[in-house]
């Protein structure tokens, strides 16, 4: 693994990087995979590595990546990568009843920031949207993307695993949970294998908690630590586990977090990442008791640990900063507890 990432392109290289595990699974997969959603700040990654370890596998298999598109550029590099790209609109059910049935769903589409005065919107995008999905793909597997949100905030230690029940704070984490009830309604009455993808939090290093964190002590600014911890996942792992949990779908709905073992302290780390910037931290917020939280070892069972240590991620985040590494410009807003975006 690099000690340090220098460029964009050395981090959609590594992003991208299938591993030998992967690719024996693409090898034995049965059909093709449809990526749904795939224009978001993780979808590009996860069809580049689809792509790239489906090339490695040498298997005669086609990835197809659907999405509103509109940035042209992000279509051109799925499709210089591989993928076959299709626009379409979710909500439109002429639109998905064109789309190939395929055997292989992981669905990525969702709203969550700009909830907060067009709560409609957000219920429509992550319910509708999955109603039309499941009932176009009721033969397929479907890995459907998830967050951590669905469980009630918890301190660190006792993080909620997958037999926790859900108890969403505000309406975003309700319309996520109620993305999840739609597919398991599918799961159990057509019988549709089907994996919940509960995600918390994908590290790219163009986004994401660390480089929340990090840009705010760059510019001088206080860092907010009223989410005392936080779990976190280099987004390359990530996609190598949303691929994999293909063959992890059953009915009813299988149920998998997925982030990182490790445990972090929002204050622990602002310091350590200001030793690493060379720059004093200050904070804005008395810490809370609570935060999101998921308890991953089921995943690590599953799929072994990540590849990609939070200690490794953190200098790889203060080097990207400090290097004028590009953003996204998308702050995760992990300090939010009451649920309102």
């Amino acid at each position: 693994m690099h000690d340090l990432i220098e460029t964009e392109s050395q981090l959609d290289a590594l992003l991208s990087q299938p591993t030998d595990e992967l690719v024996e699974f693409m090898r034995n997969l049965d059909g093709d995979i449809i990526i749904l959603g795939i224009a978001g700040k993780m979808g590009v990654s996860l069809g580049q590595l689809a792509a790239a370890a489906i090339e490695k596998a040498a298997v005669p298999k086609c990835i197809y990546g659907v999405a509103r598109f509109s940035d042209a550029g992000t279509r051109e590099r799925l499709e210089s990568a591989g993928v076959r790209t299709i626009q379409c609109d979710l909500l439109d059910r002429v639109e998905i009843a064109k789309l190939p049935r395929v055997r292989n769903v992981l669905f990525m589409a969702g709203r969550k920031f700009g909830t907060a005065g067009d709560e409609p919107l957000t219920w429509a995008v992550n319910t509708l949207a999955p109603a039309n999905i499941a009932d176009h793909y009721r033969d397929a597997n479907i890995v459907a993307f998830s967050t951590g949100c669905v469980y009630p905030l918890a301190r660190a230690d006792s993080m909620p695993d997958e037999r926790v029940a859900p108890a969403p704070v505000g309406e975003y984490a309700q319309s996520c949970l109620g993305r999840e009830r739609v597919f398991q309604y599918a799961s159990n009455v057509w019988g549709t294998p089907v994996c919940l993808y509960r995600l918390n939090y994908a590290i790219d290093l163009r986004y994401g908690v660390l480089h929340d964190i990090a840009t705010r002590i760059w510019h001088d600014q206080p860092v907010d630590n009223s989410s005392p911890a936080f779990n976190i996942i280099w987004q390359g792992d990530a996609n190598q586990q949303a691929l994999r949990c293909l063959s992890h779908c059953t009915t009813p709905a299988n149920i998998l977090n997925v982030t990182g073992p490790e445990t972090l302290f929002t204050e622990d780390v602002a310091r350590q990442l200001g030793e690493l910037l060379k720059k004093p931290v200050r904070f804005s917020s008395t810490p809370g008791e609570t935060s999101y939280l998921s308890d991953s070892s089921q995943a690590v069972k599953l799929f072994g640990r990540p590849s990609v240590t939070a200690e490794q991620l953190i200098r790889w985040q203060a080097h990207w900063i400090k290097s004028g590494g590009r953003s996204l410009g998308k702050p995760t807003h992990f300090e939010v507890s009451d649920g309102a975006y």
